[in-house]
């Protein structure tokens, strides 16, 4: 048998805000923006450019319950982990174009990582591993 994870859903407060910040400043590539007119909702699928790994399903928060969790789908931890073959070209990038490090760089065992916040506040690593 062979599986793999293909997407993980994050909630979002609005799907164009979410576009602007994934693919117009992470530049992720927008792999699907469908209408789902019967829950007035959209099935709205971004990835990493390259394509390997999992896709992100940003799925705009629905109800009280989950417009509280956006941001915070983890409790203050890091939720999302982006691999990088170029660490310093992308921390470069990222704050060129305003991405806000809350850890500064540094080199671990497993490699080299920093962490971010998105526009929600969701923290991500950024990382290069020792050995891509």
């Amino acid at each position: 048998m062979k599986q793999h994870l293909a997407q993980v859903a994050l909630v979002v407060g609005d799907y164009e805000e979410a576009l602007a910040f994934y693919v117009g400043v992470l530049g992720f590539e927008l792999i699907e923006d469908t209408p789902v007119p019967e829950q007035d909702k959209r099935w709205v699928v971004v990835a990493p450019p390259g394509g390997r790994g999992a896709q992100l399903l940003l799925a705009r928060g629905v109800g009280d319950e989950q417009r509280a969790r956006i941001g915070d789908q983890t409790g203050g931890r890091v939720f999302l982990f982006l691999y990088t073959d170029d660490f310093w070209r992308d921390y470069s990038n990222y704050l060129a174009r305003g991405v806000v490090f809350v850890r500064e760089p540094r080199d671990e065992p497993y490699g080299t990582v920093a962490v971010f916040r998105d526009l929600y506040g969701n923290l991500w690593d950024l990382l290069e591993p020792s050995a891509l």
